[in-house]
């Protein structure tokens, strides 16, 4: 499909079971306030997210991490596409104290495509992790991450910081992959998968439909999650962001989702999340099975021992990354 094909399709009107509203209630509105005080991207906003006003009167929101414009340029996102600013390093401080202001028990990270850095950005991203936990102890952590070229030395910058949870978003189908995924293969993207499941890390992934693939294509890809060792998996509504990109092609029912989610559990997955709304991060917090131990309600005695316990305003991040 050329562009200007995809400039001369129109919206196809969306069902009353995709209509939402955002809230304005005291949580919604102090999440918005302490990102734009800490200067942070999320997804939620730069990808268009439907289920921002659920997440963020809950008080939980998926922080986007080394900028918000990306090296590629997908069909189907709607992240800036051009070249990126180069590296904060002062993000990682900014994003650990973002987390204790907002008293999240659990949070999950993603980013922008970083092609234009030496490491895809993954040293950067293992600084973080190791930044919010070093801050914040008792948080869990999903690191939802591109496929830095699926090279091993990158990935397991990841795998070392110690996330709970390690998400990499094989999208869509096989088929179509090359059709709606800029530069990323579905190939690579399994091979990435399975590095995360070997680690022991538990491995999640997601896919979207109403894309234009059929029902056996997306047992297919379950299958194949299963196959490299994916033990969780979302299945979300494709929704168009802008006339430019790519169009919906069907809006699947809520019985549909119903039944890809009885379907995943019975072939193996551990917990699977289907719905209209479904985004890689919905309910992401029902998904961490890892007991929590909120250590602001323990005694001094009672708490883990944290390495390296410098004040993080004496730490000179830049200096840790290049270490």
């Amino acid at each position: 499909m050329s562009t200007n094909d995809l400039h001369n399709i129109k919206y196809k009107r969306k069902p009353d079971w995709l209509k939402i509203k955002l809230p304005t209630t005291y949580n919604f509105t102090k999440v918005d306030k302490v990102l734009k005080t800490y200067g942070l991207h999320t997804i939620c906003v730069s990808g268009k997210c439907p289920n921002l006003g659920e997440c963020w009167d809950a008080g939980t929101a998926t922080i986007m991490i080394l900028g918000d414009i990306c090296t590629r340029a997908c069909k189907f996102c709607a992240v800036k596409t051009g070249k990126p600013l180069p590296p904060d390093y002062e993000e990682p401080r900014r994003v650990a104290e973002a987390i204790n202001q907002l008293g999240l028990q659990h949070v999950v990270l993603t980013s922008v495509d970083r092609d234009d850095l030496p490491d895809k950005g993954s040293g950067l991203w293992a600084l973080t992790i190791k930044t919010i936990k070093r801050f914040n102890p008792w948080v869990t952590i999903e690191a939802l991450i591109p496929d830095f070229d699926a090279v091993p030395e990158y990935l397991d910058k990841v795998i070392e910081a110690k996330p709970e949870i390690i998400s990499h978003n094989l999208e869509t189908v096989r088929r179509l992959t090359p059709i709606l995924r800029s530069r990323a293969t579905y190939e690579r993207s399994l091979k990435v998968l399975k590095n995360i499941a070997d680690s022991g890390i538990t491995a999640k992934s997601g896919i979207m439909v109403g894309l234009g693939e059929t029902t056996d294509e997306v047992l297919q890809t379950m299958d194949d999650l299963l196959s490299v060792g994916v033990k969780i998996i979302t299945i979300g509504q494709y929704l168009q962001p802008t006339p430019k990109h790519y169009p919906v092609q069907e809006y699947i029912k809520p019985e549909v989702f119903e039944y890809y989610r009885r379907v995943g559990l019975e072939k193996g997955f551990e917990y699977v999340e289907s719905g209209p709304l479904v985004r890689s991060s919905y309910h992401a917090e029902r998904q961490v099975k890892k007991q929590r131990i909120d250590l602001r309600n323990l005694r001094p005695d009672q708490a883990p021992e944290i390495p390296n316990t410098q004040p993080l305003e004496n730490i000179d991040l830049k200096k840790k990354l290049l270490e």
